[in-house]
Formats: structure tokens, sequence, C-alpha cells
């Protein structure tokens, strides 16, 4: 019995070394987390990544731009977070490292929010002109936002003054006077405005063009995914089960209540109340990135100075795990059809 076992386990090594690199292949992932990164915990707590072959270790991060040298340096091969000049910069050094999915696409809840003592003297968006406005950072999509949101009345950034600080002080800020309004993301916005301590002027989802846009993705380094091919292709196959769980969670599908139960878990958001007050970001069910929006957020940063040139499409997103994906699980068929919500179709 010994000398069958012996045999069995040569046999696994020198006849199937695919199926032992699959038993041993770690894909280390670093997220930043927040409900964008939900649908990567269901894939880790429903097995999905299990069943593909592929173990997967989780990492915090403070924030993606900071994580960008991680990827780079292959210390992680998948990094979840937002689109910054970070990874233009990046690219302009010729870092190996690539957007490979969407991960938040519109719409995304991004709101302008006024200070309530200021409503009877900011009514419209030229009414911004010379106040004080907050961004999280000169880098982040949230200035894009911004940009967009006074170009619909032609003004540009350099009619307004640009601060930069966490979602968090806002509403300090707010109290103090020390700023007049403020470009903020779920649940911060609609938070201040219960408060009374400002009201919302803005949804940048309505005026963003290209649309859809997207703020943040998954990325990949490059240079791992060339060499380990099959590996790349089942962990995004893994992955896509859990964005499509996701996304039947976000119309209120069936699972809904057990995807909150996996936030809760996994700290994704341990308020549950939260998760059934406020909207959930969308995404795309099929991992597609807008590449317009892409593009239009490059032109962006290159015009203000935070990245240096501008890239081709090819170089910027590489589509085919999420497509080989795709064809594996074939379409997506919504199960809540009386939904009327946008997004994650």
């Amino acid at each position: 019995m010994k000398l069958a076992r012996a045999a069995l386990a040569a046999c696994v090594i020198t006849c199937c070394p695919s199926l032992l690199q699959a038993q041993e292949a770690t894909v280390h992932i670093g997220t930043v987390r927040s409900l964008g990164s939900l649908a990567t915990m269901i894939a880790v707590e429903k097995g999905y990544f299990n069943e593909a072959g592929v173990k997967v270790e989780v990492e915090n991060l403070d924030t993606s731009g900071d994580a960008m040298a991680l990827i780079a340096q292959g210390r992680l091969q998948v990094m979840e977070g937002g689109l910054s000049a970070t990874y233009f910069n990046a690219l302009q050094k010729d870092l190996p490292v690539t957007v490979a999915a969407d991960r938040v696409s519109t719409p995304v809840h991004h709101e302008l929010v006024v200070r309530s003592d200021l409503k009877d003297q900011v009514k419209t968006i030229a009414d911004l002109k010379g106040r004080t406005i907050s961004a999280n950072s000169r880098g982040a999509v949230n200035n894009y936002e911004i940009a967009k949101v006074l170009e619909s009345t032609g003004l540009t950034l350099k009619d307004v003054e640009v601060k930069f600080m966490p979602f968090t002080q806002v509403p300090i800020a707010f109290a103090n006077k020390a700023l007049d309004a403020g470009m903020l993301v779920p649940p911060f916005g609609a938070q201040i405005a219960e408060k009374g301590l400002g009201f919302v002027l803005a949804d940048s989802d309505d005026y963003v063009k290209p649309s859809p846009m997207i703020i943040a993705v998954a990325f990949i380094n490059s240079d791992w995914a060339k060499q380990n091919d099959d590996l790349v292709r089942r962990y995004f196959v893994a992955y896509m089960r859990g964005v499509r769980d996701y996304c039947q969670a976000y119309h209120g599908g069936s699972n809904r209540a057990e995807a909150i139960d996996i936030a809760v878990r996994t700290g994704t958001e341990r308020n549950p109340d939260m998760l059934n007050k406020y909207p959930w970001p969308a995404r795309s069910p099929l991992g597609q990135v807008p590449v317009d929006s892409v593009l239009d957020l490059q032109n962006f940063f290159v015009k203000e100075g935070l990245a240096q040139k501008a890239f081709p499409a090819e170089r910027l997103y590489i589509s085919r795990y999420v497509d080989y994906a795709n064809e594996k699980l074939g379409p997506f068929v919504l199960e809540n059809k009386d939904s009327k919500l946008a997004g994650c179709r």
C-alpha cells in the first residue's frame, strides 16, 4: 500500500505538474478595504478561488497609490484600488503594471455637498466660483470629478480653491467654516446632509462624460501575468464569479443577506445597517473596463501636470483575462428582473 501511494505521488509530480502547480499557486492581493472589495471577499469566502486551484492571501492597504510600488516589485500580484495619477506615472517609468478589470464604475454616487449656511448663496454650480472645495487627493479621481462638474457651467479648477483632506475631516471643516463644499463618496455626503451640516448640490454621475466613469480597478503585475497565464486565467474565473454574486446582491437578489453577512464577517463593512441604508458602488458584472473613461482620466492628469505622458488604450488595459472568464461563465443573467437600479448590469 505504501509503495502504491508513493507511486501515485510520483505520478502526480512527473505526469501532472500542472495539477501540483494549481495546488500550490498563491496570489497575493492588496486591496483598499471598502465595499468595492466585497466581490473578492465573496470569492474567498465561498471557495471560488479554492475550486480554481488558487490560494489567495489578502493584504489590506491604506491607499492604492501608496501600494503601486508593491505590485510593480511583484510583492503583490493583484491590487484593487482607485485609478489615480500614480498609475499613469508608473507607466511612464515602464513599470510592469496594467489594469485587468473594472472594480467600481457608474453610478458611483459621489456627491458635491455644500455647507448648509450657504444655501441662499450657492444655488447653482456657477455660484461655486471663488469658493473652497475639498477633494481627498490632488491625484485622485475625486479631483477629476470636481473639474467635470465645474466644466458644465464654464468654470475650471482655477476658478475655485481646492483643498485636499480626508473625507472624515469635511464635517469638521464645515462646522468651522473652513470649507464651502466637498466632493464626497458614500456614505459621507448623505451623512452630512442628514446631520444638517450641508446639502447636495450635484451628483457627479450626472455630469461626468464619457460615461460610464470608472474610478477603481483591479491592477495586475504584467510580468507575473505573462509568466503565469494559466494561473491568471483561473484567478479571474474565480474572481468574476464573486463579481457576479456581488451584482446579484446589489440588485436585491436572493443572496443579498449572504453578501451582507460576508461583508460584516470579513470587516469589509462592519455595520450591516450601512449596507441597507446607503447605495452600493456599481461595477460591470463582466469586469469590462470603459476605455474611453480611462483615456479621459489620463488626459485630465496630463493636463493638470500630474502625469507626464499619455499612453494608448492597449497599454492602459488588458482585457483578455475577463474575456476568458466570461467565456467560461457564460452570459450574466440578472436574477431580480424588477430591480430599477442602474449599474451592475
